[in-house]
């Protein structure tokens, strides 16, 4: 039926090959078929596509949920997940999209020499904050229609290796494949000593870990603290995971190297590009409590956001860290603010996981990350570039499977009004557009050549350009076959195959 003005649905378009599309699925794909429709102006074919995400068939779409770092920070409980984890129902959050409850650090036992591991050498869990287990908090979580996401950093524990625990189904133990001589970078207890991966038993300890999670119903998992040298760990918990056959969002953290960024790309789901997202500067314990973050840590997710995004696409997403958006201005950001904060990630396509507190949602905050049509940018599979980049003044477009041109305009600076604007040739089509304004749902009308607006510090504008000419349409194809006056041309890079089938064999 037809659809009033700047109304979109808020589930995933299909994917055209131009937006980046990869298959998940093992099989590679042979050829890629070009349908070739009319196109509205040069210009209008993409970037290559990234490499080859992870074929283990997640993560098509950016992850949305809540992740307990940012606010809860170090004193997770059972209560407390469960608390959040009902909110997440009675708000409408899980009915917009927003499923993972994510668990992060600080569930284990330590004690002088690090973590109190199990009879396998694996971390206990805190029995006095989580008295149910694990896996009954994942039956709960699962009970509501939600999924599980839990934590882990690389490495075996120095109380594995001191007590030389067997490692389950396996001859071997503890300190057959520690390397004690150097150990892993950990957030919590500390004294974990590498794996070292030529050692016989190591994989086996990994595989024994991830099938414990998934024995207590994990749905993603976050290994913490990678860097470039824990490859080997990333690799062997990606095999890990595989092997359970329990579907597991497997995501990276934090600050990775984007030199690497093939390779985290073929093993993960998720990576985060940058530090964290918190600013550490509350009156609580280690800087808890609120604020939980500020501008100069959101604006500096713009450039790495930027240098990232070739390397976006299903199955694999730059992850900017947790939204900071719910308890309204207390976060440390101002409304304005907060607004450009959910643009930049849904633009990006990163994962959308909530840090605030689910228990008391601002108003204002809530119809923010409600809007469906906000949630259909992030959720469309195509990662934003950056086009304009001029001091405070930053415009950002990406071009959907439909044809439709999405474009952010946004002042990122702390004072000043800034007019800000672009050209439909800088975001890739000329001529006449119907613009929807994507944060109101208000129709402006056509628009011819460009688009300008004078915006608040911190502000941002969300336009979506439909753009009056047609366009073109790539589908990825196992195969294809072409009749005659059709050809297959290898004049755009990036396809898989030998070539693209043009039926009509248009110029371009």
């Amino acid at each position: 039926m037809p659809r009033p003005p700047g109304s979109r649905t808020p589930f995933p378009r299909p994917l055209s090959r131009t937006a980046g599309a990869r298959r998940t699925a093992p099989l590679r794909c042979a050829l890629a078929l070009a349908l070739a429709l009319p196109l509205a102006a040069a210009g209008q074919l993409t970037d290559p596509p990234p490499a080859a995400a992870s074929d283990n068939g997640l993560s098509i779409r950016p992850a949305m949920g809540w992740s307990s770092w940012s606010f809860v920070r170090r004193w997770p409980t059972e209560a407390k997940i469960k608390a959040q984890a009902d909110a997440m129902l009675s708000s409408g959050l899980k009915d917009k999209g927003y499923i993972h409850i994510n668990l992060d650090d600080f569930y284990q036992k330590c004690d002088a020499n690090g973590f109190i591991v199990d009879d396998y050498g694996r971390w206990a869990v805190d029995e006095k904050k989580f008295p149910s287990g694990i896996k009954a908090l994942a039956d709960y979580i699962h009970d509501r229609g939600l999924k599980f996401g839990f934590y882990v950093t690389p490495g075996i524990a120095k109380n594995a290796v001191t007590r030389n625990t067997p490692i389950e189904g396996t001859p071997y133990r503890a300190k057959d494949i520690a390397d004690t001589s150097k150990q892993e970078k950990n957030y919590n207890c500390k004294n974990m000593y590498y794996i070292d991966y030529s050692k016989p038993g190591s994989q086996e300890f990994v595989n024994s870990w991830a099938r414990q999670f998934a024995s207590w119903g994990v749905d993603y998992l976050k290994i913490d603290g990678v860097g470039s040298h824990d490859i080997p760990d990333v690799r062997a918990w990606d095999k890990a995971l595989r092997a359970t056959g329990r579907p597991i969002n497997y995501a990276l953290s934090n600050n990775l190297a984007i030199a690497d960024a093939p390779t985290w790309r073929q093993l993960a789901n998720s990576w985060r590009t940058q530090g964290d997202v918190e600013c550490y500067c509350g009156p609580g314990p280690n800087g808890s409590g609120y604020p939980l973050t500020d501008w100069g840590h959101i604006t500096s997710r713009f450039t790495s956001a930027a240098n990232w995004q070739q390397y976006a696409g299903p199955g694999g997403w730059n992850d900017l860290d947790s939204l900071q958006i719910g308890n309204g201005d207390q976060v440390g950001l101002t409304a304005d603010q907060r607004r450009s904060h959910l643009t930049l990630w849904a633009m990006a396509a990163s994962p959308l996981l909530l840090g605030t507190d689910l228990t008391a949602l601002d108003a204002t905050d809530t119809a923010m990350l409600t809007n469906e049509r906000l949630i259909a940018v992030n959720q469309d599979g195509v990662a934003a570039k950056r086009i304009v980049n001029s001091g405070a003044k930053q415009v950002w477009s990406k071009r959907e499977a439909d044809g439709d041109h999405v474009i952010a305009l946004f002042n990122t600076g702390a004072s000043g009004n800034q007019t800000v604007s672009v050209t439909w040739a800088q975001a890739g089509f000329t001529g006449t557009a119907q613009v929807t304004d994507l944060w109101s749902g208000r129709d402006g009308g056509a628009v011819a050549d460009s688009y300008s607006v004078t915006l608040r510090p911190g502000e941002t504008r969300l336009i979506r350009a439909a753009p009056a000419a047609g366009n073109t349409v790539r589908h990825e194809a196992e195969n294809a076959s072409y009749t005659a006056g059709s050809t297959v041309d290898s004049n755009h890079g990036g396809f898989s195959g030998s070539g693209f089938v043009n039926t009509p064999n248009a110029v371009g």
